[in-house]
C-alpha cells in the first residue's frame, strides 16, 4: 500500500475542476450581489494536508482561529514571512512536485443573505485572486479546486446557499504545480488577496458578451456590435442606437484613443439583468509593418507596473489603482504593460476612462528554468497545454471589452514551445481585433511585434534601420522594447538618448520602462524591506525595488526625468523665436495654454502668456517670443523658459499642470574672477590668505572668516549605485566593482609640497590607492583678493588607468547647515545621463530634503550645472558650473548602509563640489552608461571662489 503525502489536486497538472467557463467582466449591474470582502478566521499550517476538511463543516468551531483580512495576504499579516525572488524558484525544481513544506492557510467566512436577496435563481461565487491554489467549500460542500492566481473562478453555488449560517471555507496552498507558471519577478505571497464576490444570476441574466467596436478613420464611423450568451438588446442613447444582440449598426463616432479617451455610455440590457457598457470605438491593425490604430502609428511611452502596496502587498483598492493611472498621466506616460499578468479588472477600467494604451500580459512565466536549460519547460510539455490555454482564455474573456487592451502578451520570460504557439492560436480565433506580444518569441513564429529587453542604444538604432537580420518575418514587423530603462535605485540613466532613437526611425514604436514601483515592504525596524530581509533561503535582495516610484508611491528623480524625455510637446528655441512641435500621436494642442517667462541671473523678470496654434499631430511653428527686457547694467546670465500647461482642469490633472517645458539661453555667464592681491602669511602653526587659515604643516583648510572647514580634499568615490553595480551577468564591465577591486573607495592622499610663493598657496599631492602604481597627481592652487578666496584644482592621472573614475571633486565638512540655496539646475538631482529634466533657476532646500530616498542607500542628490551655492556661511562659485552634493554623512556611511535606518546624522555637513561625475546608465540589469557620459581619467583643471556669507 502506498499514499501520497499531500493532496493530489496541489500537483496536478491541470487548471483544476469545477469552476465555470470563463466570461467577461464587469464592474456592476442591476442583479444583487455581496461583497465577502473583510475579516476572514484563518488557520496557518505547515503542509497541504496536516489538517482535515471538518473545517469547512458548518457548525466547526473556529472561534480560537486568528483573523486575517481578504483581499490580503497571511504573510503581511503576521503569519510567515514573504520570500523574494527574481527568477529562482525557492523549491527544488521537479515539476509538478512541490515540498511537503507547503504553508496551507485555512479561510473561513461566515454570512448571511441580505434580506432582499432573491429567493430564487442561480448564483455564482467569484473570486478574482488567490495565489496559488485554493479548493472551495460552501455549507460543506466541496465545490471545486483551482489555480491560476491572477485570474477570475467562479462557481455556481446557488443551490448550496442559505438565507442565514452560510459558511464558506477556502484551503490556500502557496505551492502548488500552477507555482511553476507564476515565476514571475516579485514577492511570492499567499493568500486571497483580490475581491471575492457572491453575485445574484436572475433567470435570462448576461452571461458572456464581446463588445465589438470597431473605427474606421477614412469615414470617420464606427461599427458596433455585442454578440452575447444571452438574447438582449444594446442601446446608445448618445448614438441613438438601440440593437438586437449579434446586431451590427455603423454610426459616425468620435474614436477613442489614449490621448483622447472617448467613452460612449451604453447598456446590455436581457430578460434578467441589465449591464452598464463603456464603450470605445477603435481598430487595431499591423499596417505597413507598424502597430496602427485608428489608421496612424502609435509611440508606446509606456512602463511595467506590478501590482504593489508596501503594506498590502498585491492587494490593491480602487483609490490605489487610480492614484497609479493619475500619476501615469501626470507624468506623460500613454502605456502599460501589465507585467507580468493581467491586473485587477477595475484597473482596466480606469486604463479605458483615463487614456492608456494596455499591453494584456497573461498570468504567466517559467523563468526558472533557465538554471537547467530550459530543460523540462512547461511550456514546451504538452502535459501542461490545458493549464496555459486556461490561462489565455480567463485573461481574453475577461478583459476583451476594454477598448484601452489593444494588445495580448502571452506571458513573460517562459522559453519557447508548443504551448504558446497554441495559446498564440487561440487567441487570434477568439479575438482578431488585437496583436499579440511575447518577448521571447525572437522569430516572432506567434507574434505581431518584435519585441525585447534592455538592447543597447546602438543595437535599437540598427534595428530602427533595419539591419539587424532575423528571420523575414521580423523584419517586417515594428519593434518595441516591453522592457528598457532599468529604474533601480538612482537612475534610470540614457533615457533621452532611447527616446531620440524612437522618435528617430518609424520601426521603433517606443518602450515600457522597468518598472512603475519599488516593492518595498514597510518595516517597523528597517524602513522598507527588501529580498533576505525575511530570512529568505534564497534571495534577489533589492533588486525587487526598481521603480519609477518610491514603495510609498513617492515619484523618484527617475520619474521626473521620465516625464520630461517623453513630453508631448517639442520645444527649440535660438533666442528670438521657438520652434514648438505637437509629438502627440492623435489629439491637437488646442487643450494646452503657452506660458513664457525671462530669467535675469536665475531669477524671472518678467513672464506673460504665448499665443500658439493648436497645432495638428506632427506639426511644427515658429513662434516669436516678445522682445527681452533692456540688460542689466551689470550683466548676467539671461534665458527664456517656455511652459505649456492645462488650459482647463480634466480628469487627470487641474489647469495649471505643466505638461512640457523647454529652456533657452540668451546671454551666457560670466565667470567669477578673482585678483590674485592678497599674499599668504605664514606663522608658527598658521598660514593665513585674506579670510582664510591653514594648517601650516599640511596646507589644510582650516577656515574661511569665522566659517570652520575640515578636511578638504580631492575626491573620487562615490557610493556606488544600483547600476554602477551592475547585474551579475555582466561581470566583466560593471564600474562598481571595478572600482573597488582598484581600490577607488580607499584613497590615500600623500603631501608632496606647502609652497607660499608670491601671491599664491600651493599645495602639491599625489592621491592613488593602496597596491595600485597609478594615482592622480593633485595641486590645489589658493588665492585670494582679501574678501575671496580662490581654489584652483589641477589633476594630472599618473599610470595606466584601465577604469573612467566615479566622480571627480572636492570634498569638506561644514560644522554646520541648514538651508541650501542655488543656481543652477533643479529642483531634483541629476547626473550626466539623467539631467534632462534639470531646470536651471534659483533653488533652495534644506540639506535633508537633498537627499534621495533610495530604499537601499547609495550616490544620490547631485544638482547639476550649479553656478553657484550658498550653505553654512559661505557662498561657493565654481568655474566652471558644478555639482553640488551636500549630506548628513560621509560617501563611506552611506556606501556601507544597506537601509536608510543605517543612516544617522553626524556632527557635521559633507560637502561635494564636483567638477565631474560618472554616468549612471541602467546596468542593473540594462546596458551601461554610454561612453559619452564616462567620466575619463584625463587631465582637467578647476576652480571654486569660497565667500563668507555672515
Amino acid at each position: 500500500m502506498s499514499f501520497r503525502t499531500t493532496a493530489d489536486y496541489v500537483e496536478d497538472v491541470s487548471p483544476g475542476g469545477g469552476a465555470l467557463p470563463p466570461r467577461a467582466w464587469y464592474a456592476a449591474s442591476d442583479a444583487k450581489s455581496l461583497s465577502l470582502n473583510g475579516s476572514w478566521r484563518f488557520r496557518l499550517s505547515a503542509t497541504a494536508d496536516a489538517e482535515d476538511d471538518t473545517f469547512a463543516e458548518p457548525g466547526h468551531d473556529t472561534g480560537d482561529w486568528a483573523e486575517v483580512t481578504v483581499p490580503g495576504h497571511w504573510v503581511l499579516q503576521g503569519h510567515g514571512a514573504p520570500i523574494y525572488t527574481n527568477h529562482l524558484y525557492p523549491f527544488p525544481v521537479d515539476p509538478p512536485r512541490v515540498p511537503t513544506e507547503n504553508p496551507t492557510g485555512d479561510h473561513v467566512r461566515h454570512f448571511d443573505l441580505p434580506a432582499d436577496w432573491p429567493a430564487d435563481g442561480a448564483a455564482v461565487l467569484r473570486f478574482d485572486g488567490v495565489e496559488s491554489c485554493a479548493r472551495v467549500w460552501l455549507n460543506g460542500t466541496d465545490i471545486g479546486e483551482f489555480k491560476g492566481s491572477r485570474l477570475p473562478h467562479e462557481f455556481a453555488v446557488g443551490h448550496l446557499l442559505r438565507p442565514a449560517g452560510n459558511v464558506l471555507a477556502v484551503r490556500v496552498h502557496q505551492w502548488s504545480a500552477g507555482s511553476y507558471l507564476e515565476d514571475q519577478d516579485q514577492w511570492w505571497l499567499p493568500g486571497i488577496f483580490r475581491d471575492v464576490t457572491l453575485l445574484h444570476r436572475p433567470a435570462g441574466c448576461v452571461l458572456d458578451f464581446f463588445v465589438h467596436a470597431s473605427y474606421d478613420h477614412v469615414s470617420g464611423e464606427g461599427t458596433l456590435r455585442v454578440d452575447s450568451d444571452t438574447d438582449g438588446r444594446v442601446t446608445v442613447p448618445e448614438l441613438d442606437l438601440d440593437l438586437a444582440t449579434g446586431e451590427a449598426a455603423t454610426v459616425p463616432v468620435e474614436p477613442w484613443t489614449a490621448e483622447t479617451p472617448r467613452l460612449y455610455d451604453g447598456v446590455l440590457a436581457t430578460e434578467g439583468e441589465r449591464v452598464p457598457l463603456r464603450i470605445g470605438f477603435r481598430t487595431v491593425e499591423l499596417s505597413d509593418g507598424l502597430i496602427k490604430v485608428n489608421g496612424k502609428a502609435v509611440l508606446f511611452k509606456g512602463v511595467n507596473r506590478h501590482e504593489w502596496h508596501p503594506e498590502r502587498g498585491r492587494a490593491l483598492n480602487p483609490e490605489t489603482m487610480r492614484e497609479d493611472v493619475l500619476l501615469m498621466k501626470r507624468h506623460n506616460i500613454n502605456a502599460v504593460r501589465t507585467s507580468h499578468y493581467p491586473p485587477h479588472p477595475a484597473f482596466l477600467d480606469l486604463c479605458d476612462e483615463l487614456g492608456l494604451w494596455v499591453i494584456d500580459e497573461c498570468d504567466l512565466e517559467t523563468h526558472g528554468f533557465t538554471e537547467q536549460g530550459w530543460r523540462d519547460n512547461p511550456v514546451d510539455d504538452d502535459r501542461w497545454t490545458p493549464a496555459l490555454l486556461d490561462r489565455a482564455a480567463r485573461m481574453v474573456e475577461r478583459d476583451k471589452n476594454h477598448p484601452s487592451v489593444v494588445m495580448w502578451s502571452l506571458g513573460n520570460e517562459a522559453g519557447t514551445g508548443r504551448g504558446l504557439t497554441a495559446m498564440a492560436e487561440w487567441i487570434r480565433g477568439r479575438d482578431a481585433s488585437r496583436l499579440i506580444h511575447y518577448e521571447g518569441d525572437l522569430d516572432c513564429r506567434d507574434t505581431d511585434v518584435y519585441s525585447r529587453m534592455y538592447a543597447a542604444h546602438a543595437e535599437v538604432e540598427r534595428i530602427g534601420r533595419g539591419l539587424d537580420g532575423g528571420t523575414h518575418k521580423r523584419r517586417a514587423l515594428p519593434f518595441i522594447q516591453c522592457e528598457y530603462a532599468h529604474a533601480m535605485g538612482n537612475g534610470p540613466g540614457g533615457l533621452a538618448d532611447y527616446q531620440r532613437l524612437f522618435e528617430a526611425y518609424e520601426r521603433l514604436q517606443g518602450g515600457f520602462v522597468w518598472e512603475w514601483i519599488d516593492h518595498g515592504i514597510r518595516h517597523p525596524e528597517l524602513g522598507y524591506a527588501y529580498g533576505g530581509d525575511f530570512g529568505e533561503e534564497l534571495h534577489d535582495g533589492n533588486f525587487v525595488c526598481d521603480g519609477l516610484l518610491f514603495p510609498d508611491r513617492t515619484p523618484s528623480p527617475g520619474l521626473a526625468e521620465y516625464k520630461k524625455v517623453i513630453e508631448p510637446v517639442g520645444f527649440d528655441g535660438d533666442g528670438g523665436t521657438v520652434r514648438i512641435t505637437n509629438k502627440q500621436d492623435f489629439a491637437d494642442l488646442s487643450a494646452l495654454a503657452f506660458e513664457w517667462s525671462y530669467q535675469v541671473e536665475g531669477e524671472t523678470a518678467e513672464s506673460g502668456s504665448l499665443a500658439v496654434p493648436p497645432l495638428a499631430p506632427g506639426a511644427s511653428a515658429e513662434v516669436k517670443l516678445p522682445e527681452p527686457p533692456a540688460p542689466h547694467p551689470d550683466g548676467g546670465e539671461t534665458q527664456w523658459t517656455v511652459r505649456a500647461v492645462l488650459a482647463a482642469d480634466t480628469a487627470w490633472a487641474p489647469r495649471g499642470h505643466v505638461v512640457a517645458w523647454g529652456q533657452f539661453p540668451v546671454t551666457a555667464r560670466q565667470a567669477p574672477a578673482v585678483a590674485a592681491t592678497a599674499r599668504p602669511v605664514r606663522g608658527a602653526d598658521r598660514i593665513t590668505l585674506g579670510p582664510a587659515a591653514f594648517d601650516a604643516r599640511t596646507g589644510a583648510l582650516l577656515s574661511i572668516g569665522a566659517v570652520a572647514v575640515r578636511d578638504l580634499r580631492l575626491d573620487v568615490w562615490r557610493a556606488p549605485t544600483d547600476n554602477d553595480d551592475g547585474a551579475s551577468w555582466q561581470d566583466d564591465v560593471r564600474h562598481g566593482p571595478l572600482w573597488r577591486r582598484l581600490g577607488l573607495h580607499r584613497m590615500r592622499h600623500r603631501l608632496d609640497a606647502v609652497e607660499t610663493a608670491g601671491d599664491a598657496l600651493t599645495v602639491r599631492t599625489r592621491v592613488a590607492p593602496a597596491a595600485w602604481e597609478f594615482g592622480l597627481a593633485t595641486v590645489y592652487r589658493w588665492t585670494s583678493d582679501g574678501t575671496r578666496l580662490k581654489l584652483t584644482v589641477s589633476v594630472v592621472p599618473e599610470g595606466d588607468w584601465t577604469v573612467p573614475l566615479p566622480r571627480l571633486g572636492v570634498r569638506f565638512a561644514l560644522s554646520a547647515a541648514d538651508e541650501v540655496r542655488w543656481f543652477g539646475g533643479g529642483p531634483g538631482e541629476a547626473y550626466p545621463d539623467t539631467r534632462a529634466a534639470s531646470m536651471t533657476g534659483r533653488w533652495r532646500s534644506t540639506v535633508d530634503a537633498l537627499q534621495t530616498p533610495y530604499v537601499r542607500p547609495q550616490e544620490n542628490g547631485a544638482r547639476a550645472g550649479v553656478r553657484w551655492a550658498e550653505l553654512g556661511g559661505l557662498r561657493v562659485e565654481g568655474d566652471p558650473e558644478f555639482w553640488l552634493t551636500a549630506r548628513r554623512w560621509t560617501t563611506e556611511q552611506l556606501d556601507a548602509a544597506r537601509h536608510l535606518t543605517d543612516l544617522a546624522p553626524g556632527d557635521a555637513v559633507w560637502v561635494n563640489l564636483d567638477h565631474g561625475q560618472h554616468g549612471i546608465g541602467s546596468q542593473s540589469c540594462g546596458p551601461g552608461p554610454l561612453p559619452g557620459y564616462f567620466l575619463r581619467a584625463e587631465p582637467a583643471e578647476f576652480s571654486f571662489v569660497f565667500t563668507e556669507t555672515g
